[in-house]
């Protein structure tokens, strides 16, 4: 049986981005899969904590501001690391806005005005949410003994977890 064009096209291309690992295909699709939706939470995250940042207001405008460009900046910094971990181990990974919001599961938040109060607590339970998906990617990494991956997973729980922290402590004496 030949191949279409097209087959032959798309095994090249797969071929061109496969690295050399030794964890299984499966294991591969499946991590790869879990750190693509992971990677699409970061990036909603980053943008609803810029949203935050820009939009503050209020007593506390300072503090919380700066709160919130802290967070940004460790929250974007994860984002090569979960994308470069995905080809490392020969998965692909985002590839546009669109690619980000087909496997985002954090919601937006497009509101006009929202309270300095509503916006911290949205940003803690939303890193909680994340952190629920950091631990259910991490069973998927131990499933296939991607040490490498649950290690970095490991990291990044215990700072998604500081900043869910340092939310809800503010937002409890609001």
């Amino acid at each position: 049986m030949v191949k279409s064009d097209a087959a032959q096209r798309e095994g090249r291309e797969n071929d061109a981005l496969r690295t050399p690992t030794d964890l299984s295909r499966k294991g591969v699709g499946e991590i790869s899969s879990a750190l693509r939706q992971l990677l699409a939470d970061v990036f909603a995250l980053y943008v609803k904590t810029k949203n935050f940042h820009w939009h503050m207001s209020g007593a506390h405008f300072r503090d919380y501001h700066l709160l919130l460009d802290e967070h940004a900046d460790q929250i974007f910094a994860l984002t090569d690391d979960i994308a470069e971990r995905a080809r490392k181990i020969g998965g692909t990974t985002l590839h546009s806005i669109s690619d980000i919001s087909r496997h985002q599961r954090l919601k937006d938040n497009n509101e006009e005005f929202v309270t300095p109060k509503d916006m911290l607590a949205e940003l803690s339970a939303d890193n909680q949410h994340l952190t629920r998906s950091l631990r259910s990617a991490h069973e998927v990494c131990e499933q296939y003994n991607d040490v490498a991956t649950a290690s970095m997973i490991e990291v990044w729980i215990d700072q998604t977890e500081r900043r869910t922290w340092f939310l809800s402590e503010i937002v409890r004496d609001l």
